[in-house]
C-alpha cells in the first residue's frame, strides 16, 4: 500500500480526493510557532478548525483522516480529545525534539489512533532512534521543508543528496515501522522530477507521500482542482510510474539515484 496523502480542509475536495484514488486526508490544525518559522517563506499557514476535520470525516468513508495537531504543550490533552472525538484515524506530533515528547502524546492517545511523529528538526533526526522505540508510535514521517531549514541547508531535498535521509530511514526500517517522506508534484513536473523522488520513495520503501502544493498549483477548492488537473489522471500517473519503478534492478535504482543527487547538487550549486 502506498498512501497518497493531500492536505485540505474542503469537504468537496476530500470527497472527490479519496474517489480519485487518495488514501489519506490530512487536516492540519498546527498554528503554535508556525507563523514564527514559516512567515516569511512562501509557505501554507494552515486555517483548518477541527468542525473541518468532524466534517471531512463524514464524508470519506473507509479512507483515513490524519490530523496534525500543535507541538506539545499545556493543551494537548483536549486537542487529542477533540481529533479522536472528530474520527482520526491518524495524529500527527509536529516540532518534537525529544522522545519523552513523543511518549507523552502516545500516552494521551492511549491507543485510540495511530501516532505519526513528524521529525522536522536537528533535534528530532538526532533522538530518532529512540523515538521508534517509543510505545504507540505507528509510523514515522521525515518533513524535509522544516528539517532543511532547520539545518541550514540550502534546499528541501538536499538531505537525499547528503545521506541524512537515507541514515534516518534506516533507524525507521530497522524498527519495522513504515514510513514517508517530503511531498511530491505531479509525475513530469518539479525542478527534481516528481518521479525521481517518486523513485526514491520506492528504493527506500517508503509509504507514504504528501501530495505537495506544487502537486495542485496551489488550488485550495474543487473548482479550482479541477480547472488546473483531472486528479485521477494524475493518481492513476503516480500509480503506474510507481508499479514501473518496482520493477528495475538493483543497477537501475542507483543510476537513478546518482541522477537525483547529481540534480539536487546542480540546485544548490545555481543558489550560491
Amino acid at each position: 500500500m502506498f498512501n497518497l496523502m493531500l492536505i485540505t480542509n474542503d469537504v468537496d475536495l476530500a470527497k472527490h480526493a479519496v474517489d480519485a484514488g487518495i488514501s489519506r486526508i490530512f487536516v492540519d490544525l498546527e498554528v503554535n510557532g508556525k507563523f514564527e518559522r514559516q512567515g516569511h517563506l512562501d509557505t501554507l499557514i494552515s486555517k483548518h478548525s477541527i468542525q473541518d476535520a468532524r466534517h471531512i470525516r463524514n464524508v470519506i468513508g473507509e479512507h483515513e483522516l490524519l490530523i496534525r495537531l500543535n507541538p506539545l504543550y499545556d493543551g494537548s490533552e483536549l486537542e487529542v480529545e477533540q481529533a479522536i472525538s472528530a474520527g482520526a484515524d491518524l495524529l500527527m506530533l509536529p516540532m518534537f525534539t525529544t522522545a519523552e515528547q513523543v511518549n507523552s502524546f502516545c500516552r494521551l492517545i492511549a491507543g485510540r489512533a495511530k501516532c505519526i511523529p513528524l521529525v522536522e528538526t536537528a533535534a528530532a533526526a538526532a533522538c530518532l532512534a529512540d523515538v521508534v522505540k517509543v510505545e504507540g508510535v505507528s509510523e514515522i514521517y521525515i518533513g524535509l521543508n522544516d528539517l532543511h531549514l532547520d539545518l541550514k541547508l540550502n534546499f528541501m531535498f538536499e538531505p537525499l543528496a547528503n545521506g541524512l535521509l537515507e541514515s534516518l530511514i534506516n533507524i525507521v526500517k530497522d524498527a519495522g515501522l513504515p514510513f514517508g517522506f517530503g511531498g511530491m508534484a505531479r509525475i513530469g513536473e518539479g525542478t527534481l522530477p516528481a518521479e525521481l523522488i517518486l523513485a526514491e520513495h520506492v528504493r527506500l520503501g517508503s509509504s507514504c507521500v504528501i501530495l505537495s502544493r506544487a502537486f495542485h498549483h496551489k488550488s485550495e477548492s474543487l473548482v479550482e482542482f479541477k480547472s488546473v488537473m483531472n486528479l485521477e489522471n494524475e493518481v492513476s500517473k503516480i500509480m503506474d510510474t510507481r508499479t514501473y519503478l518496482l520493477q528495475r534492478n538493483e543497477a537501475v535504482q542507483l543510476a537513478d539515484k546518482t541522477k537525483v543527487i547529481d540534480i539536487i547538487n546542480s540546485i544548490i550549486a545555481s543558489k550560491h
